[in-house]
């Protein structure tokens, strides 16, 4: 695919037959294929006038107080062109209207990419965010993210991603995981339970298969009372078990503190105090502290990440040729923000 230049460029674009995802390739979102189509039109308005290459500063600013995430995946969007620049570290906490990254170059280097780059940067910025406030919630209780199974497939790892740039302690996307260095989490769903027909034997045979590090928290909300099942799987495994999880669907009252308080002590009624209870289903941050208050001990949470609201990002154009310059009601000029850092050029 070539690069769109040109308005007669994206006319002869075409989708392939048979294509099976709609998802963008790489080549695709470097080539412009996801860009505003008015981006399109200045690049050839621009090269007509012979001004392609005017000099200018651009500034990207969020829209209210978060967490910065995609900086990394912005910045290798336009890396190789001709462009100086600057951003803040992803994991910094951002105020409303705060300058988060500045590239400084030819216009026609990366003014195509501004429809991208804001969306790279707003997206992970709302699921860090959101990531972060379960985080804080939570104190230094665990918090896996579960979150893939709620967006599109190609975004999943970099949502699972910014999920652990926010705060989250692990994530089960496996690309999400692995775009870190980390080893993704998770054990089985309850369609392996359902399949095998009871949740012991279902423990006893992953206890079987699965390597030592695989940690053996056990799901107990499938055929049985979610406290039955909790000490069936303890006296099963012992010591060999490191928890059990609930997800107690909203169609049986989900899962409550008062659920969760009644298996923490029948459990430790019995001896099984190193038995930690895991609960996810519906998870939220305002959820959180009366879960640990009843004694969760680590916390998945889906949707409350993956349906977070991006941070708008918005990118303006601060100074030409040297000279500052800015729409009506912005400043002209540079805006100065010594926490970022320069990254290129």
């Amino acid at each position: 695919m070539k690069e769109l230049k040109e308005v007669q460029d994206v006319k002869k674009f075409q989708i392939e037959a048979g294509r099976l995802l709609h998802s963008a390739t790489h080549e695709e979102i470097i080539n412009g294929a996801t860009a505003d189509l008015y981006f399109v039109r200045t690049r050839e308005l621009l090269a007509y006038a012979g001004k392609e290459k005017t000099p200018v500063v651009a500034e990207i600013f969020c829209s209210r107080p978060g967490v910065l995430a995609g900086v990394e995946e912005a910045y290798n969007l336009i890396k190789n062109k001709n462009v100086s620049i600057w951003a803040l570290p992803e994991g910094e906490e951002i105020e409303q209207k705060e300058v988060v990254m500045r590239i400084s170059g030819p216009y026609d280097e990366f003014g195509m990419y501004e429809t991208a780059l804001l969306g790279i940067l707003a997206s992970a910025s709302g699921w860090a965010t959101a990531a972060r406030a379960c985080r804080d919630a939570a104190g230094d209780k665990p918090i896996f993210c579960f979150g893939a199974r709620h967006v599109h497939p190609a975004v999943a790892p970099v949502m699972e991603r910014a999920s652990l740039i926010g705060g989250a302690t692990d994530c089960s996307c496996i690309m999400g995981a692995k775009l870190l260095g980390r080893e993704p989490v998770g054990t089985v769903p309850h369609a392996a339970i359902l399949i095998i027909g009871d949740t012991v034997e279902t423990a006893i045979l992953y206890d079987k298969v699965m390597p030592p590090d695989s940690p053996r928290i056990i799901l107990v909300d499938t055929f049985r009372d979610e406290a039955e099942e909790s000490l069936r799987v303890a006296r099963a495994l012992k010591e060999r078990v490191s928890g059990v999880r609930l997800d107690t669907p909203a169609e049986r009252g989900g899962v409550t503190p008062g659920l969760v308080r009644e298996i923490r002590a029948r459990l430790d009624m019995e001896g099984y105090f190193y038995v930690t209870i895991l609960v996810s289903g519906g998870i939220t941050a305002e959820r959180i502290p009366p879960l640990a208050e009843a004694g969760a001990d680590a916390f998945g949470v889906g949707s409350y990440i993956s349906a977070a609201r991006p941070i708008d990002m918005t990118m303006d154009i601060k100074e030409i040729d040297g000279k500052p310059i800015a729409k009506r009601g912005r400043i002209p000029g540079i805006t100065d923000n010594p926490r970022m850092i320069k990254l290129k050029g």
